[in-house]
């Protein structure tokens, strides 16, 4: 959604390759009507990109970082040390990686200093959401967004409690 709006949230990642996990940070900014841009900005081939990326970003009019990334999955990290923005790190499972450990430990083991909010292993759907529930926490408008989704999601499992028990599978908690 990289509309007429100035973008709040910036997505990134090391390589193009990362764009079927990271499509899903995009597509809840677009349900939550967030406006963001995305382009790839490699900690290890591109570091002087990194750096005036991260340096300009709150220039620029972003509020939050999603910065994903494989591998030693270094992305995230240098990132929020550049910038005093909020960095969320998504870990992706490439093709170089040891089952996505080492990117989830190379995000979420950051120094005392330098946060990252890091989310599960290929969870960018969940990146999208706590940068909108970031954005929402001083944007009363997406904050109402964040809470109806929520909302939904307690009606979606109720919804399935009701067809378990309709189905014959009744527990004590319900009673």
């Amino acid at each position: 959604m990289t509309s007429e709006s100035a973008p709040l949230v910036g997505i990134i990642m090391g390589s193009d390759s990362d764009l079927p996990v990271m499509q899903a940070a995009a597509d809840s900014l677009t349900e939550f009507g967030i406006s963001f841009e995305l382009t790839v900005v490699s900690a290890h081939r591109t570091p002087l990109r990194m750096v005036e990326y991260a340096q300009s970003a709150r220039q620029r009019g972003l509020k939050v970082i999603i910065a994903g990334a494989g591998g030693a999955a270094h992305l995230p990290g240098m990132v929020a040390s550049i910038t005093s923005l909020p960095v969320i790190g998504v870990p992706i499972k490439s093709s170089n990686s040891i089952d996505g450990w080492d990117s989830v430990l190379s995000i979420l083991q950051m120094p005392n200093g330098i946060p990252v909010a890091t989310v599960a292993l290929n969870a960018a759907k969940n990146a999208g959401i706590l940068a909108a529930s970031m954005i929402g926490a001083f944007d009363s408008a997406v904050g109402e967004k964040v809470s109806s989704y929520k909302a939904r999601l307690e009606k979606e499992v109720l919804t399935k409690v009701e067809k378990l028990k309709t189905n014959g599978h009744p527990n004590q908690f319900d009673k």
